[in-house]
């Protein structure tokens, strides 16, 4: 099959809401690290990992290896059956979170972890309505559709009013005190779909402070930012605090679905009604979450990122400083966005473009933002300084040749 042939094939059995990147898109067959291969053998950088998941890496054998094992020895006990590895994770985990993080449950996607931690606040609180930022994003269910504030992913025409947007403290605040039922703020420490933004530098230690006094929680999303992608464990590390509760999922699992939401052994004791997940924690997601955390350490990958982040910011301010098409570089790690605009005109128009073209010389990048105007530069944290390289040498063909 070539990839006239599968986009025939998408339009006929795929829902039309799934749309792609690309005018002339590659049809993938293999991945192998930081490379992935098209059906003719062609080979690309990937600097998008699959949406910041594959941060060890396509098709990695410390993981597969022992994911392949764990299949031959026990596939498949939904989590309210006793196995090894799901309490080795939880124990893990409970060992690398932020605070006094420390109990789990795991389900299978960020929008189901999510969904469950808001859950969780209400439970601990008593409290109904939430909080979240604009231009966030945190799930496809209904309440986490309803937390997010990219019109572009709001698809439900009938969402539930139970959310207040807001950015600065002092908006926050000013919701807290005229109405006493919020429960939880939930927010990305550093907004991926909404254009690779980061939170404010003291912003959490404020909210934290504010929420508190109202008896409500912050819930970090750390679905896209977590495990060594932004140069530390979690990005909230970043800003020197800890938040009630925390999701994860993506990068947990390296390509193997799993996600969970953790909080306090405090917080987690309000929840005691009846729930599981039927694949959440299974054998094999777990041995592969295990594997992700044990090459994390081994490679050294936080340092890795925050090295290579470096390198790669200083790369793409210096392509700043030579055209008037970036407006701004921002993010930390390998968690980038270059935001393309022209005399203060976004350009979702020239980011296409450029995407386009990066994909012909070999380069998959991603998108985002309000305007769909930012590059996306999160790639396998397993990336080189020469991949850096040809990624800023091409890119800056890229934006000379497509410039409106």
């Amino acid at each position: 099959m070539n990839s006239n042939e599968a986009l025939e094939k998408r339009r006929e059995y795929l829902m039309p809401c799934l749309n792609h990147f690309y005018q002339d898109p590659p049809l993938f067959v293999r991945g192998e690290m930081q490379y992935l291969y098209d059906q003719g053998g062609k080979q690309y950088l990937d600097f998008f990992a699959g949406v910041s998941v594959m941060n060890c890496g396509h098709s990695n054998p410390f993981i597969l290896d022992r994911v392949i094992a764990q299949m031959r020895q026990l596939q498949h006990l939904s989590n309210i059956y006793l196995t090894g590895p799901i309490l080795a994770l939880a124990e893990r985990l409970a060992g690398i979170m932020p605070g006094d993080l420390h109990n789990s449950f795991f389900c299978m996607s960020g929008s189901e972890a999510n969904e469950g931690a808001l859950l969780l606040a209400r439970l601990a609180t008593g409290k109904r309505k939430f909080i979240a930022r604009r231009l966030g994003l945190h799930g496809r269910t209904n309440l986490t559709m309803a937390a997010t504030g990219l019109s572009l992913w709001r698809a439900d025409p009938f969402l539930p009013g139970d959310f207040y947007f807001a950015d600065t403290a002092e908006e926050i605040e000013a919701i807290l005190q005229q109405d006493e039922d919020i429960a939880a703020l939930i927010v990305e420490p550093i907004q991926g779909n909404g254009g690779i933004r980061p939170a404010p530098e003291g912003f959490f230690q404020e909210v934290l402070a504010l929420l508190h006094r109202h008896g409500a929680l912050l819930i970090a999303d750390e679905v896209q930012s977590g495990f060594a992608r932004t140069g530390k464990m979690f990005a909230i590390e970043h800003y020197g605090a800890a938040p009630d509760l925390m999701t994860m999922s993506k990068a947990l699992g390296n390509g193997i679905p799993i996600a969970a939401f953790a909080a306090s052994a405090e917080t987690a004791a309000r929840f005691t009604r009846p729930s599981a997940s039927t694949l959440g924690g299974n054998p094999v997601s777990a041995t592969a979450a295990l594997a992700v955390l044990d090459y994390i350490e081994a490679e050294r990958l936080c340092e890795r990122a925050a090295e290579l982040g470096d390198c790669l910011r200083a790369g793409l301010e210096t392509l700043q400083q030579g055209t008037d098409l970036i407006a701004e570089v921002r993010g930390k790690g390998l968690m980038l966005g270059a935001e393309l605009a022209l005399d203060g005109e976004p350009q979702p128009g020239l980011t296409d473009r450029v995407l386009e073209s990066l994909k012909d010389r070999g380069i998959i990048l991603g998108k985002n933002g309000l305007h769909r105007n930012v590059l996306a530069f999160q790639p396998p944290l397993v990336i080189n300084a020469g991949d850096i390289s040809f990624l800023l040498e091409n890119l800056k063909e890229a934006l000379r040749e497509n410039r409106p």
